[in-house]
């Protein structure tokens, strides 16, 4: 976990979040930059190179005005890896391509964002009671977190250690809300892996495919790492299967390059425009 706690003093903001779908475009961060070598008698062309840059130039530009679209404010975005780092934010798009599956903090205007095809894009809010000059307490947020939650990430802790970051930023009470992610139905998964995941969260995860192979239930994977914590689920609507429903990418149902993406963030006296839900 990077990043240290801000001050014991909180101010109540409003936290907004979003789960998008394919509809609302593809939010697939950009690869890594490779370096070129090209040899003298190289086949490729400087056009070619030159139309390459600039399809690249053009996707980020998009990718902006998508992410813009939704919060015109700097965006935590992550390199997915699929462990258990948490990056904690203490300015508006700090950390963004950082490698790490998780994101907390405690500032007002910084969009959090994971992104997903089948991984579960789980969102937290922290709340804490403060006095305020109306009421001697009010349950106000404080915190927000946002984490990517793949098998492997469950296995390392991604979630609980989440949890803990917003903990250490002041919230007294958290709750959590699942997006679109992979149903067992459409999960068939490897005994020796499935054992282990069995063995550390117990038999709830384990499920079966629509042809009976067996299964992982991601959602259960989730639920019960979550359990582990005082974090409270608030989800009010059906989780909808990235892999069977087309409106969404998958990666493991149709090999989709595009990614979902999962966002949440703060703001205060609601001085940022957005279009999301709110807490």
């Amino acid at each position: 976990m990077d990043g240290s706690k801000n001050p014991s003093q909180k101010v109540c903001l409003r936290a907004h979040s979003i789960f998008t779908s394919a509809a609302d475009g593809d939010f697939a961060v950009p690869a890594l930059a490779q370096p070129q070598l090209v040899p003298a008698q190289s086949a490729l062309s400087e056009s070619a190179l030159a139309q390459s840059e600039q399809d690249q130039l053009g996707a980020a530009d998009s990718l902006h005005q998508r992410r813009s679209s939704i919060a015109p404010a700097p965006w935590t975005w992550l390199r997915q890896v699929h462990g258990g780092r948490v990056v904690v934010v203490e300015q508006p798009g700090e950390f963004a391509g950082a490698e790490a599956d998780a994101a907390v903090t405690a500032v007002s205007d910084a969009v959090l964002c994971v992104q997903t095809a089948d991984c579960a894009g789980v969102l937290f809010v922290g709340f804490s009671e403060q006095e305020t000059s109306t009421r001697s307490e009010e349950n106000c947020v404080v915190a927000v977190g946002a984490a990517h939650a793949g098998w492997r990430g469950v296995a390392a802790g991604i979630l609980q250690s989440t949890v803990e970051a917003l903990v250490s930023l002041g919230a007294q009470r958290v709750v959590w809300e699942l997006g679109p992610c992979i149903s067992p139905a459409a999960y068939e998964f490897g005994e020796i892996e499935l054992a282990a995941l069995v063995d550390r969260y117990g038999e709830s995860l384990r499920g079966s495919t629509d042809s009976g192979a067996p299964a992982l239930d991601l959602r259960a994977a989730v639920r019960a790492a979550l359990s582990e914590t005082p974090a409270v689920y608030q989800g009010s609507h059906s989780i909808p299967c990235t892999a069977t429903d087309p409106g969404f990418f998958s990666w493991r149902a149709r090999q989709d390059s595009g990614r979902q993406t999962s966002a949440i963030w703060m703001t205060a006296n609601s001085t940022l425009e957005t279009t999301d839900v709110q807490w």
